[in-house]
């Protein structure tokens, strides 16, 4: 692998890094399957709550099948340098049965409100229980930020 100057972080670092991009990015890609149909993945928009990453999708969605089925997931940012990886379980709130907390800073982040729409979605709730986080060769050996929902420092 190419040495690219990169210094390798520490653990806490890594961490506050995870924490900032979480806040402030807006995609991330959702890797769901199904046990007949296989793997599944789509970009779609996040809100991270500090505990948990809140998306939306339509609710005949290939994705909210596919958690109704199989609620594992995995969830990557969209940076391939800059690496951040969660893996949990997926928990879906039809829209009319979502917190209004939640709905209200996923409308708020985005400018848009699922709950007025035509047609049904699904809110998705992942609480992540691994996460990891590398940028680099360097930091691969300690990519491991969270386990068992717990952060490492």
């Amino acid at each position: 692998m190419m040495n690219t100057g990169i210094v390798e972080r520490p653990t806490a670092q890594r961490v506050r890094d995870t924490l900032e991009r979480l806040g402030t990015e807006r995609d991330v890609w959702v890797s769901t399957a199904h046990p007949e149909h296989g793997p599944h993945q789509v970009p779609l928009w996040f809100l991270w709550d500090g505990r948990a990453v809140w998306m939306c999708t339509g609710g005949t969605s290939m994705t909210a099948r596919n958690v109704r089925t199989e609620p594992r997931v995995r969830l990557a940012l969209p940076d391939t340098f800059d690496v951040v990886l969660l893996q949990g379980d997926a928990e879906g709130f039809p829209a009319h049965e979502v917190s209004a907390d939640a709905a209200q800073a996923f409308a708020d982040k985005f400018g848009w409100d699922p709950r007025g729409e035509e047609g049904s979605f699904l809110y998705l709730r992942v609480v992540p229980r691994t996460v990891r986080a590398w940028r680099g060769g360097r930091e691969l050996a300690g990519r491991v930020v969270m386990r068992d929902g717990t952060w490492l420092t």
